[in-house]
């Protein structure tokens, strides 16, 4: 029989591991998307959208659909989704990986404010700056609406969900992003403190390197801890090694 790949996607990383697994003779590949984004990019394999019901539903779908191996390839901040695939992939017996791509690191130059949360970052911003870049996406800026003092830019990939700040406009916008494309961004709205989630990788990066050249202070929330005895695996060929596919 076919080996049954559940992929947990939404990111570059999740589409790329699809495209390989389907490139596999005799592979399977169902990725499951939870939704939030109207129009996803395209991906390999057959798609499912939405959510399970908790580890308990996606234990019933692993059971249901003869899924012989999990593959967690979602957002670095998708704690939720991520323990609940841990505990469905051990209630069933699953092989399960965890795949996240590493987090960033400052460098020479850097101006980098660390925070464990989004209340913690907002906490933050009055010593820093009274123009703030927001890139932490659409959902948990309600964190931020006791800000008034404050003024904000939000970078999202879909409309960013209420309460936001008083003082608030908003850029409708997907990466990859040019240093250029941010240092001209961060020059004409005036910011002078960045905000961002640690969710790494090269697409949204640049904003990074705009700030360290401009000398923009950066907040930068740090990633939710992995569920106890979960690793991650840092690439796709990583992940089809552990799957024991690596060869196509």
């Amino acid at each position: 029989m076919s080996p049954h790949v559940l992929v947990l996607g939404g990111t570059a990383e999740a589409r790329e591991l699809a495209a390989e697994l389907a490139a596999r003779p005799g592979v399977r590949v169902t990725v499951s998307l939870a939704g939030r984004v109207t129009r996803p990019a395209a991906v390999a394999g057959q798609v499912r959208t939405g959510g399970f019901g908790g580890p308990e539903g996606l234990a019933a779908w692993l059971r249901e659909h003869r899924v012989d191996a999990l593959v967690d390839a979602t957002h670095p901040f998708a704690e939720t989704i991520t323990r609940n695939a841990a505990r469905a992939a051990a209630a069933v017996g699953v092989p399960a990986v965890v795949l996240r791509r590493p987090g960033w690191r400052p460098g020479e130059g850097d101006r980098w404010h660390d925070a464990a949360s989004l209340p913690a970052a907002a906490d933050l911003l009055p010593r820093l700056g009274r123009r703030v870049f927001l890139t932490t996406g659409r959902l948990g800026l309600a964190a931020f609406a006791h800000l008034t003092g404050l003024r904000f830019l939000v970078r999202s990939v879909e409309p960013p969900a209420p309460p936001l700040p008083p003082h608030t406009e908003v850029l409708l916008a997907r990466g990859p992003f040019t240093v250029a494309g941010e240092e001209a961004l961060l020059r004409g709205h005036r910011i002078d403190v960045l905000v961002t989630k640690d969710s790494g990788g090269a697409a949204t990066a640049a904003k990074l390197t705009a700030a360290r050249r401009l000398g923009v202070p950066v907040v930068v929330v740090r990633r939710p801890p992995l569920p106890p005895g979960v690793t991650a695996v840092p690439d796709v060929p990583g992940v089809l090694e552990r799957l024991g596919l690596t060869a196509p």
